[in-house]
């Protein structure tokens, strides 16, 4: 229940900030949402490929892990009943 209301609030703050700065500069606004889809896409990748042997980068680990976290919060919000 706690984790639905925090997602819930969670979708109105990024619209509202997405709306915000839509307004600042609809194409640094833009960039940065093309930048944050990216760089989800990277690690839904990386979670879904075969593993490789030895150590994955820093940079890798950072994708999956938002990959996942960003997953789990789409499941909460979209059980939202937002009215």
């Amino acid at each position: 229940m706690a984790l639905t209301v925090v997602a819930c609030l969670a979708v109105a703050l990024l619209a509202l900030a997405g709306v915000w700065g839509w307004e600042r500069s609809p194409l640094v606004t833009a960039g940065a949402g093309g930048a944050l889809l990216a760089f989800l896409g990277y690690g839904g990748w990386e979670l879904l490929r075969p593993a490789k042997p030895g150590r994955p980068g820093r940079l890798a680990g950072a994708a999956a892990a938002t990959f996942a976290v960003a997953a789990v919060f789409v499941a909460y919000a979209w059980s939202c009943n937002c009215s």
